[in-house]
Parts: C-alpha cells; structure tokens; sequence
C-alpha cells in the first residue's frame, strides 16, 4: 500500500511540474538593443586589462596602488577596494597587481583570514 501511495505522489509531482507554463527569453529586434555579454553581468567583473601601466590601473580601480615589492618595473602593489558591508563591519579586499616590465601581467584578490569565523 505504502509503495503504491509514493508512486501516486510522485506521479502527482511529476505531472504537476509539466502543466506550469514554459517561456524562453526572446531574441533581441533586428538592430534593436541588444543585451550586455554574459562576462559584462557578473559581479566580480574588474575593470582591469593585461598590459595596463600603474597609473591607468589606479585610475580603472579607483584607489591608489601601494608598492609592496620588486625591481622598478617589475614589482607588485596593493590595492585595497572598499566592497561596501555594513556600518559596524566594512570590507576592504587587497587586491594584488603584478607588473612586468612596466605592464599589468596578473592580478590576485585576497581576502584574507575571517577573524570573525576563528
């Protein structure tokens, strides 16, 4: 009895899922506008692009760069981003650029250890 009641049950979920109606998004008008790339909608998108110089990097970030170590043209900065969070705890991400010969080669965000989770 308990095995037919879980087939009626599921059979019911089952149909039940197929009456609801279906829709798919649309294509964009012929010449009309057209929506942003699936990478321009994600939320970590940083506005940084490889071959950048410190000074276009700071500006694309909006923070100055903190030099933490290297040869002149080949050393690595920090940026701290202000993220937001709420007023009792702010978040600040280090985010750290790695330059060669001048020119943006990675970056790396660091968000460091949670003191709050220890």
């Amino acid at each position: 009895m308990k095995k037919l009641l879980a087939a009626a049950l599921s059979m019911v979920a089952l149909s039940g899922g197929a009456i609801a109606p279906v829709h798919a998004q649309a294509l964009p008008p012929i010449g009309g506008p057209y929506p942003p790339p699936f990478t321009a909608t994600l939320s970590n998108n940083v506005p940084l692009v490889f071959g950048m110089d410190p000074e276009n990097a700071a500006r694309a970030l909006g923070t100055p760069l903190n030099y933490v170590r290297g040869r002149p043209g080949d050393g690595i900065f920090l940026a701290f981003r202000n993220t937001g969070g709420s007023g009792l705890f702010p978040n600040r991400h280090r985010l750290y650029l790695q330059f060669r010969h001048g020119r943006l080669a990675g970056w790396k965000g660091d968000w460091g250890h949670n003191w709050m989770w220890q």
